[in-house]
Order: C-alpha cells, then structure tokens, then sequence
C-alpha cells in the first residue's frame, strides 16, 4: 500500500450513482429510435416490449406507462416543444436531440398525465443522469422546473397566439401539428372552427385496436368471446378491443383468421366489393396490395361468390406480407410481385379493382403520429405522380362495365380529389359512382359522390374513397 495520504474529499453531496428507471429507459430508447432511424413507434415499441417482459422487469402497469410516455409526447411534441423553447435560453436546433427526447417526455409526465409534479421532475433527471450525464441532467431539472410552473392550459395561453390573430398558428400550436397540415385537413373539411377542433383533437387520442373476421374463417361471434370485445361500429365483420390488449395472443389473429384492421379500412374493401356493375364478376385485382388486410377481406369475399382475387405488390418484402395474411383463404387467389403502372396483366382483365396508393398518410395520424413530423408540403409532389399512374392502371386494368376503387389513407385534396378529377378528363368513358349507400349506416358521408371518413366523425382513420365505372 503506498505511504501517500489519502486526498480529503471535496465538500458536498456524496457520490452515488444514479437510479435505473425501466419503464422510462424503455420509453427514452424508443423516442431515440424514432429520432435516429426513422422508425415508427408501432415498429419499434412491441419488440422493445416483449424483451422486457421476457426479462423479468416488466408487468402490464410498466407496459401500459411505457406506451403512454411514448406516443404521448409524439403526439403531444410540437406543443412541448413550444414550452420547453419558452424555458431555455437557446434555439432548439441548438440542444441536443437526446436532451430533447428526455425533456419531451418530461414534459408529458408534467403537462399530460396525472403523475405528481415532484415524481415527474425528480424520474425525468434520474433519466437523465443515466442516459445523458450528470451535466446535462442538470440542464433537464432546471429547464423542468420551469416547465413545472404553470399546467398545459397556462402554457398554451402563454405560447400559443390568439386565434383571432392567427388561427391557423394557434390550432397548429394546440394541438401539436404542424401548421401545413392545419391548413390541408382545414381545407379538406370545408371550413369552420368546430370540426377542425375535433378533427385535430381526435388525432391526438389513443385509437382502439379493431379487428376484422375474414369471411369463411372466422366470425365477429368468436372474435366477441374475447374480454373486452365489442362489435364494430360500422362493418359487419369488425370487433374493437376497447382496452387495448395483445391482439397477436387472439388465436383467430395468430392462426391467420382475423387480422387488426381499422375499419375505414374494411369499409373501403367492402364498398368495392360490392359496387354495382355491368356483366360478370370472376376476376379481382388489388393493384397495390401490400401488407395484405384489404387484400385478405376481398380476397375472401371473392371466394364467397366464386370469384378470384390477383394480389400485386411491387416490394417483394410487402408481397410476402401480402401472401401471408392471404394464407389459408378459402376461394382461389395468386399473389404476384408487379409494378402496377407497367402491368404483366393485359388491359381489360378484371371486374373489380382497388388501388389504395402509397400516399402522405396525413389520415392516420392517430397510429403514426411521428409521421406529422417528417412529413413536408413537397412530399405531395413526390406521391402525385405515382398516384396518378397508379389510378391510370387500374382503369386501363378493368373491363368496360367493371368498376375501379381509388382509395387512401389520406384527406389531403392533392391526393384525392385533384387526382380523381384529372383521370377522369383523361378518361372521357367513366363516371363516378355515388359511393355513399355502400357504407350503410355509415352518417354525415358528405355530398358524394366520392367518401371521406374522418377520425372525429367516424372513429376511422381518415380514408377516402372514389368508386369509377369504366362505360366504354
């Protein structure tokens, strides 16, 4: 041992090392990879799940937090973001995303839950301690209690502008999404303050999980013996799961039977499947087919009245999806790898086509609520040519007298009824059909002919619909 002394200690707080919170660990990990990878919440929380769980750290209370804290300050992140810049002394670009991440979710325990405001603050340093360093964690505490003086209400009064100054501006600051999707959903409304309160406010609340019965392999009856289970609002072959729940532990869902599918969604799929038109009804096409639930509802609807379902997908990766969730169907089907704008498929094959485009996916942001964030204005030029392509196969795709369903999962006017209009000049021998009384029951569809369903209105991702008969 050596002779030396020992140095005095420095006075102050003892060392120690700092407190490892699972749940909020978990929560950080997947906001970075949100951040990082482009990755979406939904991709990337389940694994992160289950490996807790497997390892002993979790319970179903951890999980649900975890869940919460995630997709809560995703949702909640452009109205946090704005209270947390009124309490630092920097622009935002300037702090480090990880410090941010963790003052996001700071200020959700703060802003958005009912978590004490001390165990919030004092979790949220311990975060930080363990994730960024004892520095930074110190940046957190101080901007956290600044964050702890005033509750959401009082915040929003103070960063948010007046609504009569700037409308737009305020909603988009309230309720956390980027101003030019404001203006676009405002737009795709048709005006007023309400609806597009509500619309906004929808987006930011927790969707249930819904399930489909695939005709012929399951039905609502047994999907309803699950606990918690209630009947779909509109379609007859949807279940919601009103407490969320696992629904890959549903042995219908894990043998291929069912599946989880909004029932937009299901509504779309049925409302081309039984569209009215002129001569036979043997061939159906999904031109863009993949993951697969649309594709699996027609596929076995088709084999109820003996006809055929061709599922094309251009990604092979969502072809296998697509092949998958079709496994087991009970009527006749192929699924091919195909490029929908240069089709192997001779003009005039087939009675009824759907083609749900790739699209903005502005109408689920309830699901992807990350997507409100990465999405800019010209994203619209990028999809309005391959949407326009896309429509253009499918018409030169059915028979004269078949009818096509132009359907996505998005509200944006660029994306819906610009594209439908310019097909149709270029396509003089269709017309559209009135698809409202293929949503029986469905209310407040709008003038027509073509659907819009909306979260607040429906309780549906936002999805639309134009039903074109092909006349000559």
């Amino acid at each position: 041992m050596s002779d030396q002394p020992r140095r005095p200690r420095k006075p102050g707080k003892p060392h120690r090392r700092p407190q490892k919170d699972p749940v909020r660990i978990l929560a950080f990990e997947a906001l970075r990879a949100v951040d990082e990878r482009d990755a979406y919440a939904n991709l990337v929380l389940p694994p992160l799940l289950r490996r807790a769980r497997e390892g002993g750290d979790f319970d179903a209370r951890d999980a649900a937090l975890a869940t919460e804290l995630v997709y809560g300050t995703l949702r909640r992140q452009g109205t946090y973001d704005a209270v947390v810049a009124a309490c630092v002394d920097r622009p935002l670009r300037e702090v480090d995303p990880p410090v941010l991440d963790v003052l996001g979710l700071g200020a959700h325990q703060l802003l958005g839950t009912r978590i004490p405001t001390h165990a919030a603050v004092s979790a949220s340093v311990e975060l930080a301690r363990v994730v960024l360093g004892d520095g930074r964690a110190k940046f957190v505490n101080a901007v956290l209690r600044k964050v702890a003086q005033h509750d959401l209400d009082g915040w929003l009064e103070r960063v948010a502008p007046p609504y009569d100054e700037d409308p737009e501006d305020h909603l988009a600051v309230v309720h956390s999404h980027p101003r030019w999707i404001v203006s676009a959903l405002w737009d795709s409304l048709g005006g007023g303050r309400d609806g597009i309160e509500e619309l906004l406010r929808a987006d930011n609340e927790r969707p249930e999980v819904t399930l489909v019965a695939r005709p012929g392999r399951a039905t609502t009856e047994e999907l309803l013996g699950e606990e918690a289970a209630l009947p779909g609002r509109w379609s007859p072959y949807a279940v919601r799961l009103s407490e969320g729940g696992e629904p890959g532990a549903i042995p219908a869902v894990a043998d291929g039977r069912a599946g989880v599918q909004d029932e937009g969604s299901q509504l779309v799929a049925l409302a081309v499947a039984n569209a009215p038109l002129d001569g036979p009804d043997r061939r159906w096409l999904d031109g863009c087919a993949g993951p697969g639930g649309k594709a699996a509802l027609l596929a076995a609807l088709a084999a109820e009245r003996g006809a055929a379902l061709l599922a094309s997908e251009k990604q092979p990766h969502r072809a296998g999806l697509v092949a998958k969730a079709l496994a087991g169907n009970p009527g006749p089907y192929q699924v091919v790898v195909a490029d929908g704008t240069r089709p192997p498929w001779r003009p005039g094959s087939f009675d009824r086509v759907l083609v749900d485009v790739p699209c903005t996916g502005l109408g689920a942001l309830r699901r992807r609520p990350e997507a409100r964030w990465r999405r800019r204005p010209d994203d619209l030029d990028g999809f309005a040519p391959l949407q326009r392509e896309l429509l253009r196969g499918a018409l030169e795709a059915v028979r004269v007298g078949g009818v096509v369903g132009y359907a996505t999962c998005s509200p944006h006017l660029a994306e819906t009824r610009a594209v439908v209009a310019d097909l149709l000049k270029q396509f003089p021998d269709t017309e559209l059909l009135d698809a409202r009384p293929l949503l029986p029951g469905v209310p407040e569809l709008g003038e027509g002919p073509d659907v819009q369903l909306w979260p607040h209105l429906h309780g549906t991702d936002a999805m639309y619909l134009a039903l074109i008969r092909r006349t000559g």
